[in-house]
Formats: structure tokens, sequence, C-alpha cells
């Protein structure tokens, strides 16, 4: 039986946190970058990419600070994996970033980690961050 490892990753980026909000907890804001299309139902989220779907369920949020959410999938571990988008806000700076936490087999975490880049990346160009 395998399971995933933990990791995590630190995007600075230039918006404000209620905006950034906006794009990780709503099905509008992450069919905008993070997948094809995405819809919800209650605390469900239908996410679509090339015709597949997944889903996953928001377990804890809190209003311009983080998202979590649990793929309902079914993988050994399921039940203690999740992918969380936190906005962290520099006290003296006021620099904003985002901390991603995920999970990913061993063999497929640089892949995973390439990944939360490339969507990144997206959310960066639709928000006008450099």
């Amino acid at each position: 039986m395998d399971l995933k490892s933990k990791f995590e990753l630190e995007f600075p980026i230039q918006a404000s946190p209620h905006m950034l909000y906006q794009y990780i907890s709503s099905a509008s804001g992450l069919s905008e970058w993070f997948a094809d299309n995405v819809n919800s139902r209650g605390e469900i989220f239908s996410f679509f990419w090339d015709g597949a779907e997944e889903k996953a369920k928001l377990i804890s949020s809190k209003s311009n600070l983080f998202v979590k959410y649990r793929w309902l999938d079914e993988s050994d571990d399921q039940d203690k994996c999740f992918f969380e988008i936190r906005i962290v806000v520099d006290e003296i700076t006021k620099d904003v970033s985002l901390i991603v936490t995920d999970f990913s087999f061993d063999d497929e975490i640089e892949e995973s980690k390439m990944l939360w880049d490339n969507q990144i990346s997206d959310l960066k160009q639709l928000v006008g961050s450099t």
C-alpha cells in the first residue's frame, strides 16, 4: 500500500487577499485558472480537465485566509490527504504569498510541484501579478 507524502510550496503574488480568496474558494474563480471547468453543489466541487472529472469536498475555509479541499477518490490514504491554499501576508512588508500544501506519491512529487507552478502562474497572469 503506497501512501502519499505531504509537500508545501510558496508563491509570492501581487494581489489583495480578498481578490485571491475569490479565485481559490469559488467554482467560477477556480475555473478561470485551476481547471477547465468547476461546478459546485454545496461543499462538493467537481473539477474537469480534458473531459475527466475529479470531485473534492471543501473541508475547511476562512474568508481571505485559506481553503482546504479533500479529493474524493479511492486511494488508501484518501481520508488523510488534502490540498490547501493559504493566503499569507507578511506583517512588516505586507507582501502576499500563497502557500500550497498538497500530497502526492513519492515518484510523482516533482510532477505535482510543476503542475502547481503552472497553475499558480496562470493565476498570477489572471490577477496581473508578475
